[in-house]
């Protein structure tokens, strides 16, 4: 059964698969400003075994308020969903909000990977992650999606998501995390 835990270098070669398997959906191109677009066009290093880990420790440093990002960006958990050695997909707990995450990004981003959806894995991982956001201090998150985005706003819902409102083409809705 699925697993939502840290990322780990164990998943490197079905890790790699799944971003090209991201790459082939056309993600990472220049006006991708998702999480996994930024991480195809950043992560050369991640054919090597050595990057592969120096991305891992990168991605696990996150969470520390000291650790080096881009401006305006905040602290984040990142999340993998793995069942045995096959990485499904991941997704991002963002600590706080800035404007730009109140509008548009919200706490929380996801992915599932192409050959791995439309079998309830995001649905699951979300499910997982709210117990997290709570012990990270959040008591609701944020989730934004694309008002077309039917898959997302399902699983939004499905996990508790209330619709607050639609600030231009995204929803905005809240989850309370369970506590």
């Amino acid at each position: 059964m699925p697993s939502l835990g840290p990322p780990t270098v164990r998943v490197r070669e079905s890790f790699l698969a799944a971003m090209r398997e991201f790459q082939a959906e056309g993600r990472g191109v220049p006006s991708d400003n998702t999480r996994i677009g930024a991480q195809l066009r950043e992560r050369p290093q991640w054919n090597t075994g050595c990057g592969f880990a120096e991305y891992v420790d990168e991605l696990l440093a996150q969470p520390r308020e000291g650790t080096p990002r881009p401006e305006g960006w905040v602290p984040w958990t990142t999340l993998w969903y793995v069942e045995g050695e096959e990485y499904l997909g991941g997704l991002a707990i963002r600590h706080r909000l800035t404007p730009h995450l109140l509008e548009y990004g919200g706490h929380v981003g996801y992915d599932v990977r192409r050959s791995a959806r439309r079998r309830g894995h995001a649905t699951a991982m979300l499910r997982q992650a709210l117990p997290v956001a709570r012990g990270l201090g959040l008591e609701r998150i944020l989730l934004t999606c694309d008002v077309g985005n039917i898959a997302s706003r399902r699983v939004i819902e499905v996990n508790g998501g209330v619709l607050e409102d639609q600030c231009g083409v995204k929803l905005r809705y809240w989850i309370p995390t369970p506590g």
